[in-house]
């Protein structure tokens, strides 16, 4: 069986309207959100289950854990099925899990929730970002993407804000009941707006399916590239999100869940950073906008490191990183995005595997880094995390690259 199935030649999308590119948006942002309302919750999680600081970030590293899988077995299905049934499915498994987690009893099923929760929210997260791929015309998939991935932003940065608003008022357990609701809506509003149109599809069983994503890891460079700064960009930013719930929530700072969760919201700019970075993908720029955005994730860590001396120097420093990390990841998707046509679930399963893998490596290192050597420590591991990740684009570009980068 060949490892790269040969690409159709589908009929031209016309533009996508903009309604669609909003819900699609919308979508991605209470998708993904389940991913991440633990982070600023990780103090009143860790005291309620008896879960020592150094080791409380394995909650968050399940969450990775169930990332990984649906990137591994779920996320490629959207080549094979119908995208809009599967969707719909997730969702209504996304409630129970959802439910589970508030309801749960013990550590070990609260881990079992938070798996569940990683594998539903990421799947039905990288499915739509797949789907808005495949009914993107060519010349605008940079910016259909570049906007869902701004929803994405924009789900990443209010799951910390809106948990920490609940946790405060109701408890930690009332953000997953409010997310439960939400996701219930959504399947609702899906279920009426989604379009019915035949895509790209492959004639695979689902295993041989899953042996061809081993086969685009081997034969694409370009996915091998940019998932490795994948990698190494998402365990710098899971370092970072992890652990800083941990020096806020103490003195001298001692803030709210609330106040934690708004740091969030100063990386709002993020959202515009993905829809430009989209459409210098599109016209070529990929290359130059990777450069800058990894010396931004480099230099964001140096405000960061003053933490303890100002708050107004942290939000310098999360504003970099989050502009650093859209930049990025957008960029990195359209890249991969332009491989293969009938691929587009399998690209971005296999991308975002590295980023569950460098998602899971940092929060878990955070924690225990944190332990040891404090805020510092934990500046240290990210700023060496990203300056890797910049040596790597810098051997890996080619040559030709190279030549425009420093023109």
């Amino acid at each position: 069986m060949p490892a790269r199935p040969e690409p159709v030649d589908p009929v031209s999308p016309g533009p996508m309207p903009r309604s669609l590119v909003m819900l699609l948006a919308m979508a991605c942002a209470l998708s993904v959100a389940n991913v991440y309302y633990a982070q600023p919750l990780l103090d009143a999680i860790g005291r309620e289950f008896g879960i020592a600081e150094g080791a409380v970030g394995i909650v968050v590293t399940a969450t990775q854990l169930g990332c990984a899988l649906a990137l591994l077995f779920v996320v490629p299905l959207g080549d094979l099925l119908d995208r809009r049934r599967l969707m719909l499915g997730q969702l209504g498994l996304l409630v129970l899990s959802l439910g589970a987690v508030a309801l749960a009893a013990g550590t070990p099923w609260l881990l079992m929730g938070m798996v569940a929760l990683g594998l539903l929210g990421t799947a039905m997260t990288q499915g739509l970002l797949a789907l808005s791929a495949a009914l993107a015309a060519p010349g605008e998939r940079g910016r259909v993407v570049g906007a869902a991935q701004g929803g994405v932003v924009i789900g990443l940065l209010l799951a910390r804000t809106l948990a920490g608003a609940v946790a405060d008022l109701w408890g930690w357990r009332a953000v997953y009941v409010v997310s439960a609701a939400l996701a219930a809506v959504l399947a609702v509003v899906l279920a009426r707006r989604l379009p019915r149109r035949r895509l790209p599809a492959v004639d695979l069983g689902y295993w041989a399916l899953l042996r061809s994503l081993y086969g685009l890891l081997a034969t694409e460079r370009v996915l091998r590239v940019r998932g490795m700064i994948a990698l190494l960009m998402f365990a710098a930013f899971s370092a970072f999100w992890t652990a800083l719930v941990l020096p806020l929530s103490a003195p001298p700072h001692s803030l709210t869940h609330s106040a934690v969760g708004a740091f969030g919201l100063v990386g709002v700019a993020g959202v515009l950073m993905a829809a430009r970075a989209g459409r210098l993908a599109d016209s070529g720029q990929g290359e130059r906008t990777t450069a800058v955005g990894l010396a931004l994730l480099c230099l964001a860590w140096v405000p960061i490191a003053f933490l303890e001396q100002s708050l107004w120097l942290l939000a310098l420093g999360v504003l970099i990183l989050d502009i650093a990390l859209q930049a990025l990841h957008v960029t990195n998707q359209t890249m991969i995005f332009s491989v293969n046509p009938q691929a587009h679930s399998r690209l971005v399963g296999g991308y975002m595997m590295f980023y569950a893998v460098g998602s899971g490596l940092g929060s878990i290192a955070s924690t225990a880094v944190y332990a040891q050597a404090g805020w510092l420590g934990v500046c240290w591991l990210g700023a060496g995390i990203s300056v890797v990740a910049l040596a790597f684009w810098a051997v890996t570009l080619p040559r030709g690259e190279r030549l425009v980068v420093g023109s």
